[in-house]
């Protein structure tokens, strides 16, 4: 197969390649908590997409603990989610098939997460993912963290590719919201009771998990490109 349009494949990583989303909310439920942070064990992290320190900042904000410093919650939550993750983390279904189908027709594919670097290349090191990805892109570098497009726009930046020629594979609203921003095609693979959420819409594909990603899939998203830019 001949791609016209798309020339590389960017992915998030907690939630979409591996599962951490539930992670970093037990962590931040466990060391939050035991600050006096409130949460609703029954719902699902509402900060999906959103960077460590950023998550941190707002829960200080709306109940302040005198010590200990920001910065070092944050280092007991990178810690704490790294150790979750090699004990109970799991690749997520379609990851590798995806990969695959990605190498064959020879898309470039790149990381791009709101996790800091440390943490990034302790997680792809535990699942053999290193190897994966030309490049590594983290939020740590930016200003702000998604739904700020930033992240995706450097990471498209490091293989010299146009954002417009991308697409993006995301779960979390936040994250498509910044796939969006970025002018980029978006593949969402939500969790089954975000899947109606506004943002998850302004994705271009919806997918259950990334098994369904397929070769028609990739056609239509390129087909879509050639259409809409000629």
């Amino acid at each position: 197969m001949t791609l016209h349009r798309l020339k590389a494949a960017i992915f998030d990583m907690d939630g979409l390649l591996v599962d951490t989303e539930r992670l970093w909310h037990q962590a931040e439920m466990e060391i939050l908590g035991e600050l006096g942070v409130q949460f609703d064990r029954d719902v699902t992290r509402s900060s999906k997409g959103m960077r460590v320190d950023e998550v941190v900042a707002m829960h200080h904000g709306d109940s302040p603990w005198p010590e200990p410093s920001l910065d070092v919650v944050v280092e007991q939550i990178l810690q704490r989610v790294g150790d979750l993750a090699e004990t109970v983390g799991n690749l997520l279904p379609g990851v590798l098939s995806t990969f695959e189908l990605l190498d064959e027709v020879g898309l470039p594919k790149v990381l791009a997460s709101s996790t800091p670097y440390r943490l990034i290349e302790r997680i792809l090191r535990h699942f053999d993912l290193t190897d994966r990805f030309e490049t590594i892109s983290s939020a740590q570098d930016e200003p702000y963290g998604k739904p700020h497009p930033g992240v995706f726009l450097s990471a498209a930046r490091s293989i010299a590719i146009a954002p417009t020629a991308c697409m993006v594979f995301e779960d979390a609203p936040a994250g498509v919201l910044a796939a969006k921003a970025a002018r980029m095609l978006c593949v969402a693979v939500p969790e089954p009771d975000e899947r109606d959420h506004p943002m998850i819409r302004i994705a271009d594909v919806v997918l259950p998990t990334l098994e369904e990603f397929s070769l028609e899939v990739l056609q239509q998203l390129d087909g879509q490109l050639l259409s809409s830019r000629g």
